[in-house]
Protein backbone atom coordinates (compact mmCIF):
# COMPACT_ATOMS: atom_id res chain seq x y z
CA UNK A 1 0.00 0.00 0.00
CA UNK A 2 1.30 3.05 -1.03
CA UNK A 3 1.90 6.37 1.47
CA UNK A 4 -1.51 8.05 -0.45
CA UNK A 5 -3.53 4.91 -0.02
CA UNK A 6 -2.61 4.52 3.49
CA UNK A 7 -3.12 8.03 4.62
CA UNK A 8 -6.83 7.75 3.00
CA UNK A 9 -7.03 4.79 4.85
CA UNK A 10 -6.07 6.23 8.29
CA UNK A 11 -7.95 9.47 7.21
CA UNK A 12 -11.12 6.84 6.90
CA UNK A 13 -10.48 5.51 10.56
CA UNK A 14 -10.24 8.60 11.99
CA UNK A 15 -13.40 9.67 10.97
CA UNK A 16 -15.02 6.20 11.85
CA UNK A 17 -13.56 6.68 15.23
CA UNK A 18 -14.79 10.21 15.81
CA UNK A 19 -18.36 9.51 14.45
CA UNK A 20 -18.36 6.48 16.80
CA UNK A 21 -17.15 8.86 19.44
CA UNK A 22 -19.42 11.51 18.97
CA UNK A 23 -21.87 9.00 19.10
CA UNK A 24 -21.32 7.63 22.46
CA UNK A 25 -20.95 11.50 24.04
CA UNK A 26 -24.10 12.51 22.21
CA UNK A 27 -25.91 9.53 23.84
CA UNK A 28 -24.15 9.68 27.11
CA UNK A 29 -25.08 13.49 27.33
CA UNK A 30 -28.82 12.76 26.41
CA UNK A 31 -28.94 10.49 29.28
CA UNK A 32 -27.28 12.59 31.89
CA UNK A 33 -29.33 15.62 31.08
CA UNK A 34 -32.97 12.78 30.68
CA UNK A 35 -32.44 10.29 33.44
CA UNK A 36 -30.05 11.54 36.44
CA UNK A 37 -31.38 14.39 39.20
CA UNK A 38 -30.42 18.24 37.84
CA UNK A 39 -26.86 18.53 40.39
CA UNK A 40 -23.80 20.37 40.38
CA UNK A 41 -22.34 16.82 39.38
CA UNK A 42 -24.56 16.24 36.82
CA UNK A 43 -24.01 19.57 35.35
CA UNK A 44 -20.26 19.13 35.00
CA UNK A 45 -20.77 15.75 33.83
CA UNK A 46 -23.14 17.21 31.05
CA UNK A 47 -20.53 19.97 30.16
CA UNK A 48 -17.48 17.50 29.92
CA UNK A 49 -19.59 15.63 27.72
CA UNK A 50 -20.55 18.40 25.50
CA UNK A 51 -16.92 19.51 25.61
CA UNK A 52 -15.70 16.03 24.59
CA UNK A 53 -18.53 15.79 21.74
CA UNK A 54 -17.39 19.43 20.17
CA UNK A 55 -13.43 17.80 19.82
CA UNK A 56 -15.05 15.08 18.32
CA UNK A 57 -16.67 16.87 16.14
CA UNK A 58 -14.42 19.14 15.10
CA UNK A 59 -11.68 16.40 14.79
CA UNK A 60 -13.90 13.73 12.45
CA UNK A 61 -13.87 16.86 10.40
CA UNK A 62 -10.60 18.09 10.62
CA UNK A 63 -8.84 15.45 10.13
CA UNK A 64 -5.41 16.05 9.26
CA UNK A 65 -4.84 18.50 11.54
CA UNK A 66 -3.17 18.13 14.89
CA UNK A 67 -4.56 17.55 18.40
CA UNK A 68 -3.49 20.97 19.31
CA UNK A 69 -5.36 22.66 16.79
CA UNK A 70 -8.51 20.07 16.90
CA UNK A 71 -8.46 21.32 20.73
CA UNK A 72 -7.85 24.88 19.68
CA UNK A 73 -10.96 25.55 17.86
CA UNK A 74 -13.00 22.87 20.42
CA UNK A 75 -12.12 25.43 23.07
CA UNK A 76 -13.13 28.60 20.69
CA UNK A 77 -16.70 26.72 19.88
CA UNK A 78 -17.37 26.20 23.48
CA UNK A 79 -16.05 29.46 25.34
CA UNK A 80 -18.08 31.32 22.11
CA UNK A 81 -21.26 29.62 23.78
CA UNK A 82 -20.82 30.46 26.75
CA UNK A 83 -20.16 33.94 26.06
CA UNK A 84 -22.63 34.12 23.76
CA UNK A 85 -25.10 33.35 27.10
CA UNK A 86 -24.55 36.50 28.40
CA UNK A 87 -26.56 38.14 25.67
CA UNK A 88 -30.02 36.25 26.53
CA UNK A 89 -30.95 35.04 23.08
CA UNK A 90 -29.84 31.67 24.24
CA UNK A 91 -32.27 31.25 26.72
CA UNK A 92 -34.74 32.57 24.44
CA UNK A 93 -33.73 30.02 21.44
CA UNK A 94 -34.63 27.54 23.84
CA UNK A 95 -37.35 28.50 25.18
CA UNK A 96 -38.53 29.08 21.70
CA UNK A 97 -37.09 25.70 20.98
CA UNK A 98 -36.05 23.38 24.24
CA UNK A 99 -33.68 21.25 21.71
CA UNK A 100 -31.24 23.93 21.06
CA UNK A 101 -30.64 24.59 24.84
CA UNK A 102 -28.50 21.40 24.38
CA UNK A 103 -26.51 22.91 21.71
CA UNK A 104 -26.56 26.50 22.76
CA UNK A 105 -26.87 26.57 26.76
CA UNK A 106 -29.01 28.48 28.80
CA UNK A 107 -26.84 31.39 31.09
CA UNK A 108 -23.69 32.07 31.53
CA UNK A 109 -21.92 30.00 34.18
CA UNK A 110 -18.01 30.79 34.32
CA UNK A 111 -17.58 26.97 36.34
CA UNK A 112 -18.57 25.68 32.63
CA UNK A 113 -15.49 27.49 31.08
CA UNK A 114 -13.61 25.76 33.69
CA UNK A 115 -15.05 22.01 32.48
CA UNK A 116 -14.67 23.17 29.15
CA UNK A 117 -11.00 23.73 29.10
CA UNK A 118 -9.93 20.86 31.65
CA UNK A 119 -12.04 18.68 29.52
CA UNK A 120 -10.58 19.63 26.05
CA UNK A 121 -6.97 19.62 27.40
CA UNK A 122 -7.69 16.45 28.95
CA UNK A 123 -8.89 14.79 25.35
CA UNK A 124 -6.25 16.84 23.38
CA UNK A 125 -3.27 14.87 24.95
CA UNK A 126 -5.38 11.48 24.92
CA UNK A 127 -5.86 12.38 21.35
CA UNK A 128 -2.06 13.39 20.97
CA UNK A 129 -1.08 10.06 22.98
CA UNK A 130 -3.09 8.15 20.58
CA UNK A 131 -1.29 9.83 17.60
CA UNK A 132 2.42 9.30 18.84
CA UNK A 133 1.35 5.30 19.36
CA UNK A 134 0.04 5.27 16.02
CA UNK A 135 3.33 7.11 14.78
CA UNK A 136 5.05 4.12 16.10
CA UNK A 137 4.20 1.78 15.19
CA UNK A 138 4.79 2.84 11.32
Amino acid sequence: MGDSAGAGRWVLIRRSACAGALAVLVIAGLAVHTMLPDTAGTDIAGDALYAAAVYAFVAGIAVRQSPLVVGAIAVTWCVGIELFQLTGLPLAAGAAFPPAMLVLGTVFDPRDLVVYVVTIVAVTATDAGIGRLRDKRR
